[in-house]
């Protein structure tokens, strides 16, 4: 019972080795280059409300519930919960329960190389050997290995957790991204469809007038090519629509046979989103915050790796019974007892000790790096959505302003050519331009939408579970 009193002590004597977490200096800066910084910009959690889209509403809702890389997103948080019990278990005694049975024969031989000569002494040579005992064994904290343990461990969780909360933002913003590719194709077969049906009344009259001998074969033929080359246009979009649609599928976590999004032309317009100050995405971008954690784990590494250079100290014990004989193992005169303190001092490892706290330190120079570009990366993330939007939106104004001009001029030379001023050329060039104007234009639309989904992806979108 000695060996009892001597623990408190012990304990007492106990620290905890290695760093204690310090936030590293970081690159930052208080203002945006494409953008104006504002003080507040609280978004909602689910931030895709913002474009007042059922639709939308309606598939990111259906990946957050059915997407398969959120689920093993999920997964791998319940791994790391569950491993903070693992390193938390070091902490309490370990007590088991040993059994065993053996049935042995000794050699003759050897059994009898010690009895005299002509000594008639009888030596059993079988022998059977029952052992029951509870075994204890409690390692002391002295250095604060688990305490350090424990720490990486739960870092290790929530950056899990924080990774799971980019999963969803990444799961919705591509559900969100795709949607919007999806719409600007449906108001870019809109487009396609209507030139078709133009092209075609235009080749029946360059017919009609044909028959009748009023204008050449050549201006039919050209007609007839303007034709085809709008259909296969329609085909192409229609083939993007289909693969944008293909990949919404798969983000909602279904089949794309039995996955469809119904045609709509949209003409709205992006929400305006308050951008914040670049010091907010450390704790507003989920991939930020995973990184810091893995920092964290990293650095109490080093103190576990550090603990190992230390004596450790570990209190044993055991009590049962054992016996040579069935009949009488219960006895209490065959039971046994066992108590004591182990001090394990390390003096040489072939140099593992150290090469295990070398690498421990050299794995925090990694986590440290990749935690400052993956903030590095997301200013970069927000300056180029902030630069798209801006760029979008003067583009916008300009083939706007394009679209009114060709039509113009289309209505112009239909005139001209009608009264013999012009070939028939100026006319399938000023379609063309008109064509290609009004593309662009629907082009453009879903890139400004596609944009401030970026932007709100690029800020971490939602913001209150990073505050919390």
């Amino acid at each position: 019972m000695k060996a009892l009193g001597i623990l408190p002590l012990i304990l007492l004597a106990s620290c905890t080795v290695g760093p204690n977490y310090k936030r590293p200096e970081l690159p930052t800066s208080k203002k945006w280059k494409e953008g104006k910084a504002t003080a507040k910009s609280e978004l909602p959690d689910e931030w895709w409300k913002l474009f007042h889209d059922s639709t939308l509403n309606k598939l990111v809702s259906q990946s957050q519930s059915s997407n398969q890389d959120l689920r093993g997103a999920q997964a791998r948080l319940e791994t790391a919960r569950a491993l903070i019990g693992v390193k938390r278990a070091d902490w309490f005694p370990q007590l088991n329960l040993n059994n065993s049975f053996t049935e042995q024969r000794a050699s003759h031989s050897t059994a009898y190389a010690n009895v005299p000569s002509g000594s008639l002494a009888a030596i059993n040579l079988e022998q059977q050997h029952y052992h029951s005992a509870f075994e204890l064994s409690y390692e002391a904290d002295l250095w604060g290995r688990v305490k350090r343990g424990v720490e990486s461990a739960k870092a290790t969780m929530k950056s899990a957790e924080d990774a799971l909360d980019a999963t969803r933002l990444s799961i919705a913003s591509e559900v969100a991204r795709n949607y919007f590719l999806l719409r600007s194709l449906d108001a870019q077969r809109v487009v396609v469809s209507d030139t078709i049906k133009s092209r075609k009344e235009t080749l029946d009259l360059q017919q009609t007038k044909f028959d009748a001998g009023l204008s050449n074969e050549s201006d039919t033929t050209r007609a007839r090519t303007e034709l085809e080359l709008a259909k296969s246009d329609l085909i192409s979009v229609e083939r993007q629509r289909g693969s944008a649609e293909h990949a919404l599928a798969v983000l909602c976590g279904e089949a794309p046979s039995n996955f469809k999004v119904g045609a709509y032309a949209d003409h709205s317009s992006p929400p305006n989103v308050p951008v914040g100050l670049p010091s907010d995405l450390l704790k507003r971008r989920p991939d930020v915050r995973a990184a810091e954690q893995k920092l964290i784990a990293a650095n109490a590494d080093i103190g576990v790796a550090e603990a190992a250079f230390y004596p450790s100290f570990k209190l044993l014990g055991g009590g049962g019974f054992e016996a040579i004989d069935a009949g009488t193992f219960l006895k209490w005169e065959n039971r046994i007892l066992s108590i004591g303190p182990s001090i394990s001092v390390p003096i040489f490892q072939g140099g593992r000790n150290k090469a295990n706290f070398e690498a421990a330190k050299a794995r925090y120079d990694e986590a440290l790096a990749s935690y400052r570009q993956t903030l590095l990366g997301a200013f970069r993330e927000v300056e180029d959505a902030l630069l798209d939007l801006k760029s979008y939106a003067a583009q916008r104004t300009a083939v706007d302003a394009a679209v009114h001009s060709a039509e113009d001029t289309e209505r112009l030379a239909r005139t001209r050519n009608e009264k013999g001023l012009t070939s028939y050329f100026e006319v399938v060039d000023a379609n063309r331009t008109v064509l290609q104007t009004k593309l662009a234009l629907a082009q453009i639309e879903g890139q400004r939408m596609v944009a401030t989904v970026q932007l709100l992806k690029a800020m971490g979108g939602g913001w209150s579970k990073g505050g919390k």
